[in-house]
């Protein structure tokens, strides 16, 4: 069951920072950034990015763990 957990949560995070980032695209960068085609602006994008959609994916696990305690209420 554990690697099962393992394998779901590599593969939801690495989805959820993929949706981020392109979610991300939308935002105007170019209003809060001196340079927003530098590096250092890509660089900000891909942390948020992978700040947001971890933070997404594990939200998303805590729920279904908490899903499947749910059965030994009952």
């Amino acid at each position: 069951m554990m690697e099962i957990s393992a394998v779901l949560n590599i593969v939801l995070s690495v989805v959820f920072i993929g949706v981020s980032w392109w979610a991300l695209q939308a935002f105007r960068f170019d209003l809060f950034v001196k340079k927003p085609d530098s590096a250092q602006a890509k660089l900000l994008q891909i942390l948020l990015s992978i700040f947001i959609g971890y933070g997404v994916a594990r939200f998303f696990m805590e729920y279904l763990g908490w899903s499947l305690m749910l059965k030994d209420l009952f």
